[in-house]
């Protein structure tokens, strides 16, 4: 059996996190969406913040979009820690700061590789 790698799995566990919680923003049971109102945000925010997800997840799925879809999942994770920051639920920071913590790891995994370019001639 081949080995597989915490880098391999870990886009995939990522996008699996963001599959689930987008159809938790998309579906939005009832105390999901007031507490959406309650934060001051329009009666269709958890739409985009669930298609936001769901896009981050479908980018994350595959190996050429996975960077876009890690900053992608950064940046709405950030969103919504600032959010539950400033309402002073700290409880629920936990999860979004783990899950844009793992984004900026798998962003520096994807990070495109860089050679090494040749030191330039001073006297050119």
């Amino acid at each position: 059996m081949a080995k597989v790698s915490w880098r391999q799995v870990l886009p995939f566990v990522l996008a699996a996190f963001f599959v689930v919680g987008s159809l938790g923003n998309i579906i939005a049971p009832r105390s999901i969406y007031e507490e959406y109102l309650d934060w001051g945000y329009p009666p269709w925010f958890h739409f985009f913040t669930g298609t936001m997800e769901l896009t981050a997840a479908i980018l994350l799925f595959r190996t050429p979009s996975r960077l876009s879809g890690a900053v992608l999942g950064c940046t709405v994770m950030f969103a919504a820690l600032a959010t539950v920051i400033i309402h002073g639920e700290y409880a629920h920071a936990v999860l979004p700061l783990v899950a844009a913590t793992l984004s900026l790891v798998v962003a520096w995994i994807s990070w495109p590789k860089r050679t090494a370019l040749p030191a330039s001639d001073p006297h050119r």
